[in-house]
C-alpha cells in the first residue's frame, strides 16, 4: 500500500462509507477535502470533535470543501454515531485499515497502563487536485476545526491568485 506524503497527490482508493456509499478519492477531484482520523465512535473527544466539525459544516461547504470523518468502526456504528449527533458529513468505516495505513496513523498508545493499537487523532487536507497540503497530527480537539478551516480559507484564497 502506497503511503500519503505531504505535497504528493494521494494514492487511489475506495473505501465504505455511511448512507450505503462507496468513497472514491478520484470522485472527490475538484473540491477539497477534509479526512479526520479519530479513535472511536461515541467516545467523548471523538464526539466533540465530530459535533465541532458538524457545527462548521455549512463552512466548509461554503469554501468547496468536503469532510469525511475516518475510524475502524463498522458501518453500522457509524450509521448509528452520525444519526445520534446529526452529522451532515459521511464517515468511513476502515475496518481493514486501508486509509489509516496510507496516512500512517496506526500507533501504540497507552491506555490505562496497557499498550494497544489504536488511532492518532489525525486530520488531512486534500486539495481539489487530490494533492496532500496539509496534516495535523496529535490532534487536541479544542479549536482543531476552526485551525482547519482557517487553513482551507487560506488555500482557496492561494488558489484563486494562482
Amino acid at each position: 500500500m502506497k503511503k500519503a506524503k505531504l505535497g504528493n497527490k494521494l494514492p487511489a482508493f475506495t473505501a465504505p462509507a455511511t448512507g450505503d456509499q462507496t468513497i472514491r478519492s478520484a470522485e472527490l477531484r475538484g473540491k477539497n477535502v477534509v479526512l479526520y482520523f479519530y479513535p472511536k465512535d461515541n467516545t467523548p473527544g471523538c464526539t466533540t470533535e465530530g459535533q465541532d466539525f458538524r457545527d462548521q459544516h455549512a463552512k466548509f461547504r461554503r469554501q468547496n470543501t468536503v469532510v469525511l470523518g475516518v475510524s475502524r468502526d463498522s458501518l453500522r456504528s457509524h450509521e448509528n454515531f452520525r444519526s445520534k449527533h446529526g452529522f451532515p458529513f459521511d464517515l468511513i468505516a476502515d475496518e481493514d485499515e486501508k486509509l489509516c495505513q496510507m496516512f500512517d496513523v496506526i500507533k501504540m498508545k497507552n491506555m490505562y497502563g496497557r499498550k494497544v493499537r489504536g488511532i492518532e487523532r489525525s486530520t488531512f487536507l486534500i486539495d481539489s487536485e487530490g494533492r496532500l497540503v496539509r496534516e495535523w497530527r496529535k490532534v487536541k480537539v479544542a479549536g482543531h476545526v476552526d485551525e482547519v478551516l482557517e487553513a482551507v480559507k487560506e488555500l482557496n484564497r492561494a488558489a484563486k491568485k494562482a
